[in-house]
């Protein structure tokens, strides 16, 4: 990922679980949140509920490789954090791309205003 990093302290994530918006759809949330920086960071959470490790690693490479093709069109200076729902254990890549798509034109952080 060029313009972004990852999300790995709990801080980070409790912030944006806290103070970010909220989007929805059956496979994915997405939470949204503002920093001071210039850069995207990513965090990607995924609970035992999901699935075994296997699963939970696999949904975490396909979200990370659908923002990674997509980079380009997001705002800088984001936390974004996505969530798995127990439906993503059985989601293909094609699905959780058009999750993440959908969700980021709802939260309107894609550069051409959201309008996919």
């Amino acid at each position: 990922m060029l313009f972004s990093e990852s999300m790995k302290k709990t801080n980070d994530f409790l912030n944006v679980y806290r103070n970010g918006k909220s989007y929805a759809d059956k496979n994915i949330v997405i939470y949204v949140w503002k920093n001071e920086g210039s850069r995207n960071k990513l965090g990607i959470s995924c609970s035992k509920k999901v699935g075994n490790s296997v699963v939970r690693h696999r949904f975490a490479r396909l979200v990370r490789e659908s923002y990674r093709l997509h980079e380009d069109i997001f705002n800088s200076g984001l936390d974004i954090v996505v969530v798995a729902r127990a439906c993503a254990k059985d989601a293909n890549f094609f699905d959780i791309e058009k999750s993440v798509l959908s969700l980021a034109g709802k939260a309107r952080i894609i550069k051409n205003g959201g309008d996919l």
